[in-house]
């Protein structure tokens, strides 16, 4: 989110004498760096020696976690459905049930694939633009226009990076002039684009603080920053196939993450607490990943099992939440709620599955009887 609000002067990172030359304690973080890489070498044997299915569902499912935990991160809901569907047929995946994307939820879908499947490409310029009119395909966010494919403009004023909100925003940092992003933006590419002895990891950190202080774009440079983050991450990891998802952790460390680079914006050039941070939500990510791959394992499992089972396209919808994303327990009435059914013919679909080995009543019962899938061995 942004805003265009003139402020008192602060002593900003990019202000400082030095920029943007970062200094930190490699001692500091190299016990954390550590403790990442060997996730991230777990992960990535683990998945080497899974089959090609379970491999492309990972893969699709990190994705499009991915696409629409970075956009919530900036208030805007994106349809999974159609962000899964959208993924899918880019890559080549074959999906039950695919549906039509708009163009917003397009837009966002091309700019990741394009930094995550080609992570080996030099990042440009026109490349960055790219990006920006993909997300941006009207010339507008919301109902205001923007400059699309460009630099900000000095027209628009002073960028304001806020979270929070409209009348209770939090300022955390105020971005370079526009004068300045021509040359602030060739510094950084250069430095991106070049090989370099800085860990692979700890690079994609220092692209991600870096980006988004110059804040280039008149909206979208939180979107953008995170494309730049899993395509170092996809450099680090040296595969285009994405098995951890940065954004949706950034999400639920959404107030730290903002803490931390209000406090590394205000601060010295040393960033050293900042890299520690990234350290730390990168390893929760990973943590994160490996239920999410249990779940994928939990979910091919039954549909392998009961590939030869007839059900009604309701109890198809409900079975998915169920493996998915259900939340609570179910009953009888969630049942008709979620399917536009009535209680009877909820009553029926549920009995059905019970008699096919599907679902099976909870302990208890009476009105407030709840169920639950029958756990595969």
């Amino acid at each position: 989110m942004y805003i265009h609000r003139i402020i008192a002067d602060n002593m900003y990172v990019h202000q400082l004498k030095g920029w943007p030359n970062f200094t930190w304690d490699t001692e500091v973080l190299l016990n954390r760096l550590g403790e990442v890489r060997r996730r991230q070498g777990h992960i990535l044997g683990l998945m080497s020696s899974a089959g090609f299915k379970l491999q492309e569902t990972a893969v699709l499912d990190t994705l499009t976690l991915d696409v629409t935990k970075s956009s919530e991160i900036e208030g805007e809901k994106l349809d999974t459905d159609q962000v899964r569907s959208s993924i899918a047929r880019r890559l080549g995946i074959e999906l039950v049930g695919v549906v039509p994307a708009n163009r917003d939820v397009e837009g966002v879908v091309e700019m990741m694939l394009d930094a995550t499947q080609n992570y080996t490409g030099v990042l440009t310029e026109d490349r960055l633009f790219n990006w920006h009119a993909a997300l941006f395909p009207t010339g507008r966010s919301g109902m205001h226009k923007i400059t699309v494919g460009e630099w900000r403009t000095a027209d628009a004023g002073p960028m304001q990076v806020v979270s929070g909100a409209i009348g209770k925003e939090k300022v955390h940092f105020e971005a370079p002039l526009a004068e300045r992003l021509p040359l602030e933006m060739k510094t950084f590419l250069k430095w991106f684009n070049a090989s370099l002895t800085t860990d692979a990891v700890l690079k994609a950190a220092i692209a991600h603080l870096w980006f988004v202080t110059i804040h280039p774009f008149d909206d979208g440079n939180g979107r953008i920053t995170r494309a730049l983050t899993d395509m170092q991450l996809s450099r680090a990891d040296g595969t285009p196939q994405r098995f951890y998802s940065m954004s949706a952790q950034i999400l639920k460390e959404k107030t730290a993450y903002y803490n931390i680079l209000e406090q590394t914006q205000k601060g010295g050039l040393d960033i050293t607490a900042w890299l520690s941070w990234f350290l730390d939500c990168l390893f929760n990510a990973m943590d994160a990943t490996e239920t999410t791959l249990s779940a994928i394992v939990s979910r091919m499992k039954f549909w392998e099992v009961n590939r030869d089972t007839a059900l009604n396209s309701r109890q198809q919808y409900m079975v998915k939440s169920l493996l998915d994303d259900f939340f609570g327990s179910l009953t009888t009435s969630k049942w008709a709620k979620m399917t536009k059914s009535s209680a009877d013919t909820a009553l029926r679909d549920i009995q059905d599955l019970i008699e096919k080995g599907i679902l099976e009543k909870e302990p208890g019962g009476g009105r407030n009887t709840t169920y639950k899938l029958v756990a595969l061995r």
